[in-house]
């Protein structure tokens, strides 16, 4: 493979932080490189500095075999690197032309914008892709995928050959993120060089050619994608041998009691006539596509969308709760999928945020809260979670993503729940992240909590379920013995309704 940029001796500090020491990376024309690492590993810096927005300490970067200086993101473009950000940079009250050609558009000779010429070149990339769109519709009219599209084609607009995808998936949907990855692939064929970086390794199999590991801002290595297994490369990630990413799987009794029974459950036009059992001590997947109605069911459990129908008990007494706090009450917890928006108080500490859920627990006469409880109470559900942070007087806010998502299940778990519904509980965290929040998931049930685990990741509805349902368009289809499951029947499930 020929290298169309070369990276050499790259090295980065900021105050107090070593980012990226002595780093190599070379990516080859029409080659998808994945870009793999737990948070703080350096990836975001790699990747600033190739877009030109961050200026290395010390190394030299080789584009086309020529050395290259990126003083900003504009030098960088004009050498033909284009980045795909995760946070998407488009303006959404402006056309897909208008963001697609921003401050390049094509000019008349008296200066004005050639909106003829504009559209017909930016109907000529969506063309490439495949994808009839009108470039005058505005961004605030596009889906989430569509939005995605056009960042693409924002950075390869210029005519460059390498692009840089920071988690392009993070808002795409499994549907979206195929087309995407057909997309990606025809961009390989045509002879671009891709920088792929991702949490879920899943899809790094999936696309890429080789894959590069950083850990604590030094290259661990570069494996061709045939050559390394998943345990591998987490071990590469983390630093230690892995023997089950998933955690060992107990065997279930069959004497267990139910601890949660939902019988005929309906929210129209969500899901209808749901029914089903979850018994202390096991994990219970909930599978389905987008839109399956997967959410909306777990949020009607717990009290925070009101069922039309159908009724919910827990341990054999009836449990219709009207609101998640009456749900808690009674020792179900909700683990949200939306941690930022409706999960963490994200202004308050990590002290404040692990007592919340149990606060009644640390009230004292005349409405007095018992700190030093608290803070007996906060140390250990930190250290039960695994939890990075400072100090406990840390705002939620400053905790990277996977420690808020570790922090967010460290406050359910603190309330030592009977049933958890866990909602997306490793969405957009990191290799490292992933593995405590399995770990906890795992000691919660193997001191009798009954879960539902509700998950777009089929592998990890695979590695952690003892048995899976499957919905569909909001019915629920079937369900898998765990050990017995594939992605294929999960999936035919899904999509088709049968086995």
């Amino acid at each position: 493979m020929v290298a169309l940029l070369e990276v050499r001796g790259l090295c980065k500090s900021f105050p107090g932080v070593r980012a990226l020491s002595e780093v190599d990376l070379d990516l080859a024309a029409g080659e998808i490189h994945g870009l793999v690492g737990e948070n703080g590993a350096g990836k975001s810096t790699l990747l600033s500095i190739l877009g030109g927005a961050v200026q290395p300490d010390r190394g030299e970067l080789r584009l086309g075999g020529r050395v290259v200086h990126l003083a900003d993101p504009g030098a960088a473009l004009r050498s033909g690197i284009g980045v795909v950000h995760q946070e998407l940079s488009l303006a959404p009250n402006l056309s897909i032309a208008e963001n697609v050609f921003a401050h390049r558009e094509p000019t008349g000779r008296l200066g004005w914008i050639d909106w003829s010429a504009l559209h017909a070149a930016t109907r000529g990339l969506l063309q490439q892709f495949h994808v009839d769109l009108d470039p005058a519709l505005l961004i605030a009219e596009l889906g989430v995928g569509q939005r995605q599209l056009v960042e693409i084609l924002k950075a390869i607009s210029c005519g460059g050959r390498v692009l840089l995808l920071d988690e392009p998936t993070a808002s795409l949907s499994r549907a979206e993120s195929e087309v995407l990855f057909e997309r990606l692939r025809g961009l390989r064929q045509s002879g671009a060089a891709l920088l792929f970086v991702s949490h879920h390794l899943n899809e790094v199999f999936a696309l890429c050619d080789r894959v590069t590991v950083l850990r604590d801002g030094v290259r661990v290595g570069t494996r061709a994608i045939r050559e390394v297994s998943e345990g591998e490369l987490i071990g590469m990630m983390i630093g230690r041998e892995l023997e089950d990413i998933y955690g060992e799987r107990p065997q279930r009794s069959a004497s267990a009691p139910v601890a949660l029974r939902v019988e005929a459950l309906t929210r129209r036009p969500c899901f209808a006539e749901v029914s089903f059992e979850l018994c202390r001590g096991e994990i219970v997947g909930l599978a389905g596509l987008v839109g399956a109605g997967r959410t909306e069911l777990a949020r009607a459990i717990v009290g925070a969308e009101r069922a039309d129908a159908g009724a919910v008990s827990l341990d054999g007494q009836p449990a219709c709760f009207r609101s998640p706090a009456e749900a808690v009450a009674r020792g179900v917890a909700y683990l949200t999928e939306d941690r930022k928006g409706q999960g963490l108080f994200l202004g308050l500490s990590v002290r404040d945020n692990l007592a919340a859920p149990a606060l009644r627990r640390f009230a004292r006469p005349l409405g007095w809260l018992d700190r030093s409880a608290i803070e007996t109470h906060a140390r250990a559900c930190a250290g039960r979670s695994a939890l990075v942070a400072p100090s406990l007087d840390t705002r939620a806010a400053a905790l990277s993503g996977g420690n808020q998502q570790k922090l967010l299940l460290g406050m359910w778990a603190g309330t030592a729940p009977r049933v958890l519904i866990a909602d997306e509980p490793t969405r957009g965290v990191d290799v490292g992240a992933r593995l405590e929040i399995y770990r906890q998931l795992r000691a919660l049930a193997a001191a009798g909590c009954a879960i539902l685990l509700v998950s777009s990741d089929l592998p990890e509805i695979l590695g952690l379920s003892d048995r899976i349902l499957v919905l569909r368009q909001g019915r629920l289809v079937g369900e898998l013995e765990g050990r017995r499951a594939t992605e294929e029947s999960v999936l035919t499930l899904a999509l088709a309704g049968r086995a």
